[in-house]
């Protein structure tokens, strides 16, 4: 039973070593790759009529993304402080004693004094603790990404998302981005801001030499991992 169980950790330990070696790949992820905008039916010709919808031209929209395929600049400009301090001080002193030499029986003691001393009960009890932690985190993430609009929800709410990866000296760099936003958030210049978007999925990762030379190996991981019993 012991090596079946030793079995299925090693097995579980190269199975993640092995996950290690394929790092992202730019579209491998359908939940982050452009999206295509949708064909449009061919509208009727309406013979006669000066206007023809096959030709329309929107001369008094602006142009903000509102179909699917649409591209839309999203600012980055992500920020968060978290910070958190508890302390705790408990103190408990207690102290009994017994001296025998006190009971009388008819008026007369019962021990002497220095009897009543060696045979006398006294203890004493003291309990203190003191506990503090703290905790801080800080982030921030800053720049921009171009991303397609993915899907039109029912109340008009538009779904977008995309990806951007840049080769840097024998490695990539890529941000993804996934979320929820409101055309009327959308500015006239066709961007919105990272912290106006709902459901937000932002990713910032990288590959090659440099990011494998400042991850730790699969063994390492495996004896920080919390399956580890020691």
């Amino acid at each position: 039973m012991n090596s079946a169980r030793v079995l299925i950790l090693l097995s579980a330990t190269l199975l993640g070593g092995c996950a290690s070696l394929n790092p992202p790949k730019p579209g491998d992820t359908p939940a982050y790759r452009a999206a295509a905008p949708l064909e449009p039916r061919p509208a009727a010709a309406n013979n006669g009529a000066i206007y023809q919808p096959a030709v329309g031209m929107n001369l008094f929209e602006d142009q903000k993304a509102r179909r699917v395929g649409d591209l839309i600049t999203v600012i980055l400009s992500e920020k968060t402080d978290a910070k958190k301090s508890s302390s705790t001080s408990t103190k408990k002193d207690a102290s009994d004693e017994a001296n025998l030499g006190n009971v009388t029986l008819l008026g007369k003691t019962l021990l002497s004094d220095s009897n009543a001393k060696l045979l006398g009960i006294s203890s004493a009890s003291k309990r203190a603790f003191d506990g503090a932690g703290d905790s801080s985190q800080s982030n921030q993430f800053s720049g921009q990404i171009t991303v397609t609009v993915a899907e039109i929800l029912p109340n008009g709410n538009l779904v977008i998302q995309g990806e951007k990866w840049l080769g840097i000296n024998q490695g990539n760099e890529y941000v993804r981005l996934r979320g929820i936003v409101r055309p009327a958030d959308i500015t006239t210049t066709n961007t919105i801001k990272s912290t106006q978007i709902a459901n937000a999925e932002i990713y910032y990762g990288g590959t090659g030499m440099l990011n494998d030379s400042n991850t730790a190996g699969w063994l390492t991981r495996f004896f920080n991992s919390p399956i580890w019993p020691i």
